[in-house]
């Protein structure tokens, strides 16, 4: 228990610290945002702070922090020091600079960022794999929720059933301006999602001492003996740092305001995230006892520890609060995650997303695939953890990416010339991680561990070995021609 609250304490003094130095490293100043600039009364809107914080919260929020969460609390109370660290030194950092450079850039995709710092190749490799990995997000918070709405639902609104109406809604959350109806509700849902992330770590507090949260340890408490390293920071994935975020960050970079708003919007948004993650990663632990208890029970679906926890913690009324915001949190981020797919396929294909019509023409084969992937995980037993999988790597590589994208932007525009060091370090841990778990896990090469490591750090110091290249040729440079 005392972890668990020294945990909380410390990602708030993270926001304060080191979100001020990141705010800082980037410097933001008063010019003007997409949000005056563009105001195209479609995708560039201006919002007040408060509500580019809840959207920003709920577009990032989706399953992952909760069955991430989950799923990395197999491991152990050790996945306490990952979600802190790794969102306060990796994950808001990514998603603050991902918001702002975007924003310096007209609220530009990360796929096109990358083509700026990394050059033309990058550009394509990232337009690619980022809308394949929106596909597959949107594919994830389409099932997940349809399963939890079929559990709590008369047998004929099925899991088939909800797909469709979630689908249905995409399409709407795709194609109107981003305040006629993300605006008005994402406010509303994310106040439902902190009051459930509150009522299910009360129910622990205020269990009479039948449910215990364990003190933080380094021992693995996985009971397949799966290692740590690699794949605890690929599983827990949204809840300390994820590429899918680089993908949401710009499009509210396009409806702030002012720079300054930014480490309130991007860095905290980021740092709420990851306190809902550690509230279900306790729970789980707390809940169920023991690891192995917990890894048994998630074999029957997350979706159904979901809806153990919650009932078992908070009683009928309760659980069906807790699910309804468990249900919420991945829908609004399928939305947007179609919705960001749009906009890179927009701006691949220079196509202009102020007519309906075009809107339409990307927006209804981006769902098609969508929907076809959806009957996939549905319908076949094990569906929706092989999508999972693929898309836990995916989305740790992409933000292996967007933060070697922010290093280059921090090497050739930052104010701080050690300043990239902020992101360079993130990124060199990321790419450790990315490439190990791709050569040693199933759906990867299966390689053994021997080999997986050595490549795995490898290809980390590597890139490391040519960042402090650039950097030291930047420190030769005279002071006002770095920007230049």
């Amino acid at each position: 228990m005392i972890s668990l609250l020294i945990s909380l304490v410390v990602l708030v003094v993270g926001f304060f610290l080191y979100g001020k130095l990141t705010e800082k490293v980037f410097a933001p100043d008063d010019r003007q945002t997409p949000a005056i600039a563009i105001n195209d009364g479609v995708d560039c809107v201006p919002m007040k702070t408060w509500k580019s914080f809840l959207i920003q919260l709920l577009n990032i929020a989706g399953t992952g922090p909760i069955f991430g969460a989950l799923m990395g609390a197999v491991f152990g109370p050790i996945v306490f020091l990952w979600i802190v660290f790794g969102s306060i030194l990796g994950g808001a950092v990514h998603d603050y600079m991902s918001g702002m450079i975007s924003s310096r850039h007209g609220g530009t995709s990360i796929a096109e960022l990358s083509g700026t710092y990394l050059g033309k190749a990058a550009k394509w490799i990232m337009r690619i794999f980022s809308v394949v990995l929106l596909i597959l997000c949107g594919t994830v918070f389409v099932t997940s929720p349809a399963a939890l709405l079929d559990a709590l639902t008369p047998d004929w609104m099925n899991g088939t059933f909800w797909a469709v109406i979630i689908l249905a809604y995409y399409l709407l959350a795709t194609l109107l301006p981003i305040d006629k109806l993300i605006g008005k509700l994402y406010p509303v849902f994310g106040i439902l999602l902190i009051t459930m992330a509150l009522a299910v770590i009360g129910g622990i507090l205020f269990s009479g001492g039948e449910y215990t949260i364990p003190e933080i340890t380094l021992q693995n408490l996985y009971p397949d003996d799966i290692p740590v390293w690699p794949y605890m920071f690929i599983t827990v994935a949204c809840g300390a740092i994820s590429g899918f975020h680089a993908t949401q960050s710009p499009m509210i970079a396009k409806c702030i305001r002012s720079e300054k708003e930014g480490r309130t919007v991007f860095y905290g948004a980021m740092i709420a995230e990851s306190v809902i993650a550690l509230v279900w990663a306790a729970a789980g632990v707390a809940f169920y006892g023991a690891t192995d208890i917990l890894n048994e029970a998630l074999k029957g679906g997350a979706s159904n520890v979901v809806y153990e926890i919650s009932t078992g913690l908070l009683g009928v009324f309760g659980g069906i609060l807790a699910v309804a915001g468990v249900i919420v949190c991945p829908i609004t981020s399928g939305d947007t995650a179609f919705r960001s797919a749009r906009l890179i396929l927009a701006e691949t294909f220079h196509s202009d997303q102020t007519k309906i019509k075009n809107r339409l023409l990307i927006t209804v084969p981006l769902l098609a695939v969508g929907g076809l992937l959806t009957w996939f995980a549905i319908s076949n037993d094990n569906g929706f953890q092989i999508i999972w999988r693929y898309f836990s790597w995916s989305n740790q590589t992409l933000a292996m990416i967007a933060l070697w994208v922010s290093t280059s932007y921090l090497l050739k525009k930052g104010k701080y010339r050690f300043g990239s060091l902020i992101t360079a370090l993130p990124a060199t841990f990321m790419t450790a991680v990315s490439v190990t778990y791709i050569l040693m896990a199933e759906e990867g090469f299966r390689l053994n561990q021997t080999i997986t490591y050595s490549v795995g750090s490898g290809a980390a110091v590597t890139l490391l070995i040519i960042y402090l290249v650039f950097l030291t040729k930047r420190l030769r440079m005279p002071k006002q021609l770095v920007s230049e």
